[in-house]
């Protein structure tokens, strides 16, 4: 009894040693130094998005996905494209219940250059109140596609304002929303506005490793890797972003996962491996994608970012955002013991990190998305400036953080655990 119970733990480390070595020979410090020193090196110039220079790392990133044998998102493109637009007004005029309004007093949301509306147009009317909260009618307006007459109070002035202005990137609209700033009701009206339109296209980088047997349930792998590009030269006369632990390292992690488990090919739900853009503009990258995939069939994500330097832990350590909002934290722990590392819940909770990255936009959608993390983002010295450089990071610790988000996903990849979702009710809006 003593040699069999012998020979099944000899057998039992036989197969541990040989696991360790074959996720080292794939994730290891000298690989992510190479993927890492590509993207957060000055020939990227930062990554800002509407640059040649995010084109440039989206074509590595797709590169490495190829090489690492996982399916391109659409036909034998790993370019999930999409585009913004920016509206600058040239022009407004009217009148409402036979005065002529003020040019300052009309804005419109709309992708039209222009746009000519009267009470016969069919816009459905609604009255915006001095104790209504605008944005929050606005945005729920925006997401049915519909035609609307908005009549605002003044004492919204202020946002009304900056809705006028325009200058900012959104997704096109597919409705019109026509807003005037007034105490009247509206009755007979007609306005005529025109503005520019600026079509601005922007890339995620998308690669699938389908599943065996749970096919339609998907995990999600992801970081960003857009940065802040080329700005005022510091001291040193460095005027370049680099953007090495923000987020080259989440990326680098990303497309590292990709290899470690296109190689295992063990994995019965399909994988889904993103580095989204425009997450340093309003995350309209990841809100992209998010549209993209029915939320229910979304069983976890990994979203990864800044983790090239050490936690307040030291290193063999991380954090997961929204620890508490889900189990998947617990199950993380399960899956690493024994192995030395430890993910701890968010410790900067004031900071409200969980919705300040690239998994908030479908943990809103019910989806158990945290982010894992190491920065300390106390005392991150180098967070968005010149100095983010990979001299500034531990490629050893990286790799380690890398393999425990593998091994710690392995029951999940699976099938076998499936984390409790997000009540989103819980959430803050």
């Amino acid at each position: 009894m003593i040699k069999r119970f012998s020979y099944f733990i000899l057998v039992l480390l036989a197969k541990q040693a040989a696991f360790c070595q074959s996720i080292d020979k794939i994730i290891n410090a000298q690989e992510v130094e190479r993927i890492e020193r590509t993207l957060s090196s000055d020939d990227m110039r930062g990554r800002k998005i509407f640059t040649p220079d995010i084109d440039r790392a989206a074509a590595f990133i797709a590169a490495e996905f190829k090489k690492a044998g996982i399916q391109p998102v659409k036909e034998n493109s790993y370019l999930q494209e999409f585009a913004m637009v920016r509206t600058t007004p040239v022009s407004a005029s009217g009148k409402l219940n036979g005065k002529t309004l003020a040019e300052k007093d009309i804005a419109v949301i709309s992708a039209k250059e222009e746009l000519s509306v009267n009470q016969a147009s069919g816009y459905k009317q609604v009255v915006i109140h001095a104790r209504d909260t605008f944005p929050v009618m606005l945005g729920r307006l925006q997401h049915t596609d519909g035609n609307y007459l908005l009549v605002v109070d003044t004492a919204h002035r202020q946002l009304f304002e900056r809705i006028r202005r325009g200058g900012r990137s959104q997704f096109s609209p597919k409705g019109n929303i026509v807003l005037v700033l007034t105490n009247e009701e509206a009755g007979e009206y007609a306005i005529q506005y025109k503005q520019t339109v600026a079509v601005m296209p922007l890339k995620n980088v998308v690669g699938i490793l389908p599943g065996r047997s749970k096919k339609e349930e998907y995990v999600i792998f992801s970081g960003h890797y857009d940065h802040l590009g080329v700005g005022q030269a510091n001291a040193a006369g460095d005027s370049i972003y680099n953007g090495a632990n923000d987020d080259a390292a989440g990326i680098t992690a990303v497309i590292m996962l990709a290899n470690y488990f296109a190689k295992q090919k063990n994995n019965e739900r399909t994988l889904i491996f993103a580095a989204f853009t425009a997450e340093e503009s309003g995350g309209f990258g990841s809100t992209y994608f998010s549209q993209q995939f029915n939320p229910d069939q979304v069983m976890a994500m990994f979203n990864i970012e800044m983790i090239g330097t050490e936690s307040k832990w030291g290193t063999n350590s991380a954090f997961i955002t929204g620890y508490e909002k889900t189990d998947m934290g617990k199950i993380l722990e399960k899956n690493l013991k024994g192995t030395g590392f430890t993910f701890y819940p968010d410790p900067y909770p004031s900071q409200q990190l969980f919705y300040r990255s690239d998994n908030a936009t479908l943990a809103r959608l019910g989806v158990p998305a945290h982010t894992i993390s190491t920065s300390k983002m106390d005392s991150e010295k180098y967070y968005h400036t010149q100095e983010d450089e990979i001299e500034t990071l531990d490629m050893k610790n990286m790799a380690a953080i890398i393999k425990a988000i593998a091994i710690s996903s392995t029951s999940i990849v699976a099938g076998k655990d499936t984390p409790t979702r997000v009540a989103r009710e819980s959430l803050k809006r």
